[in-house]
């Protein structure tokens, strides 16, 4: 069989790269694997390729940032002909479809822009934005025969702690909400509570979980309630027991001595180390 030549780099790139991928999905010249490929056997990668493109951003990484936002165009591409190959079906689109539909979405979501509607702070934005998409959600659901929640289209695929702080800010705005952060700080002390009982009473693993996750729930909500993302607080603690971990690790190499055989004083004692490293180097003392 011949080697059918790659699509024309002369064309405008997203043009470009469409013909590669149905290039690709062609059902008996195309690649095995990316025929074999479908919605759900795709949707980990673009989940993956989203975070990517957020871990070029967080290391300033401009070159890494434009391989990453290819990567994430192409799992959009790759959906995107995928549904156009459902052309008899119900529900077909194309990434022409997409593109129209989002841009659509763009321009109706902002009218001070598009239209003469004045909006004249960043909150205020904030406040018709979510209109907008209260209302759309409102449609669907009045379109489904289904009745509307103030929960509907927080998706499920997030990761859980974002998920749950989502879920809180939507019932906030209609007044479910402790009105004193205070009550926050008491709710967290009862889910302890609850945890230790659990501990107590024999650690049932299902009751257990149950209970931490009520724990971690209502400190999402602490997080909100403090104007604090608590999936970027969390990320930021990660990173600093990494690195304060690998301080530790460091300096037992150093001596000579493996991880293993360390007891967990002298773990501790070069953690606090490592602590007091940071402040100096934060304070300059």
């Amino acid at each position: 069989m011949s080697r059918v030549p790659p699509p024309d780099r002369s064309k405008p790139g997203i043009d470009r790269l469409i013909d590669v991928m149905a290039r690709l999905r062609h059902k008996t010249d195309g690649c095995p694997w990316d025929i074999e490929q479908d919605f759900a056997s795709i949707a980990p990668y673009t989940i993956e390729e989203a975070y990517e493109v957020a871990d070029a951003i967080a290391r300033a990484d401009m070159g890494g940032l434009k391989e990453e936002l290819g990567d994430l165009l192409l799992q959009v591409v790759y959906h995107s002909q995928m549904a156009s190959e459902r052309a008899s079906e119900d529900g077909a689109f194309d990434f022409e479809s997409v593109a129209q539909g989002i841009a659509d979405k763009m321009i109706s979501r902002h009218p001070h822009v598009f239209g003469d509607q004045k909006v004249a702070t960043a909150q205020a934005q904030t406040s018709n934005w979510e209109q907008f998409k209260a209302a759309e959600r409102a449609a669907k659901a009045e379109a489904s025969g289904a009745p509307a929640s103030i929960l509907d289209g927080v998706a499920l695929a997030l990761p859980a702690l974002m998920r749950s702080e989502k879920l809180q800010r939507r019932a906030a705005r209609v007044g479910f909400e402790w009105p004193d952060v205070r009550q926050v700080f008491d709710k967290i002390d009862e889910e302890l509570a609850e945890v230790r009982a659990e501990l107590d009473g024999g650690a049932d693993p299902d009751r257990l979980s149950d209970e931490i996750g009520d724990v971690l729930f209502v400190v999402a909500n602490l997080a909100r309630q403090l104007k604090v993302d608590p999936e970027v607080a969390l990320r930021h603690a990660n990173d600093k027991f990494e690195r304060r971990f690998g301080h530790v690790e460091k300096r037992l190499r150093e001596a000579g001595r493996p991880i293993q055989q360390a007891s967990l004083d002298e773990m501790e004692d070069l953690w606090q180390e490592a602590k007091r490293l940071e402040r100096e180097a934060a304070t300059g003392r």
